[in-house]
């Protein structure tokens, strides 16, 4: 839970919000019910899609990475959803549509200690996670807490004398 609360003080600070605490009379819970609900108070609803189709693709995202990401723990899986996302992320530069949402945000945050544990080799692995890994945390905001993960651009090659 204090990843949880971390994450969430992050974006906070990535909406704009300086409310303290998260204060509302409903009980929400779960990250991805709390972030959403942060993005309403923050007024910036398209962040969840502004479309109905982008809005459950923003969805479907949220819910991965909570089943998903946040549920593997061994190398094999870590693998299978960064092959997962590199193939979906082929011709895409976020991950619910031409616009930045929520769903990078989330995916970003989740995929940062994966990422951080990768050598630079294995992150050339998949190509296009990393350009979208990359582009995200240089988002404005989005980064916080977290430490810059560096991509090498180009490879270097030993000369052949």
């Amino acid at each position: 839970m204090a990843d949880a609360a971390l994450e969430l003080a992050s974006l906070k600070k990535t909406l704009g919000l300086t409310v303290p605490e998260l204060q509302t009379n409903t009980n929400y819970e779960g990250l991805t019910t709390i972030a959403s609900h942060l993005v309403k108070v923050a007024k910036k609803e398209q962040l969840l899609g502004t479309t109905p189709e982008k809005s459950a693709l923003v969805q479907q995202w949220l819910e991965y990475r909570v089943t998903q990401i946040d549920r593997r723990n061994n190398q094999d899986d870590k693998r299978v959803i960064l092959k997962e996302l590199d193939c979906y992320l082929e011709d895409k530069v976020y991950m619910a549509g031409n616009s930045f949402t929520l769903a990078d945000i989330m995916l970003y945050n989740g995929l940062h200690p994966i990422m951080a544990a990768l050598t630079h080799e294995d992150r050339e692995k998949y190509v296009n996670v990393s350009r979208w890994f990359n582009h995200i945390q240089h988002y404005p905001g989005v980064r916080q807490h977290s430490p810059v993960i560096i991509f090498v651009k180009n490879r270097l090659y030993p000369t052949v004398h």
